[in-house]
């Protein structure tokens, strides 16, 4: 049998860590809906623009939290 010690974070940097994460996602989402709103003065572009924006934010932090949220 092997024994593996497993480092784990602490609530805190969990908490911390996720809020950076949230901020990756919701950050780039808001602003392109906010700037396509207000050139393009149609909320169904900023919307689906922002939709659009908000999911590919979401897949690349599905790849920065697997480096963000592991201790070293």
């Amino acid at each position: 049998m092997t024994d593996r010690k497993q480092s784990s974070l602490s609530i805190r940097e969990i908490a911390f860590r996720g809020t950076i994460l949230a901020m990756i996602v919701t950050v780039p989402s808001l602003v392109s809906f906010v700037i396509v709103w207000t050139i393009l003065d149609n909320l169904l572009y900023a919307i689906t623009v922002g939709a659009v924006v908000h999911f590919i934010a979401m897949g690349f932090s599905l790849k920065i939290s697997k480096k963000l949220l592991v201790k070293r």
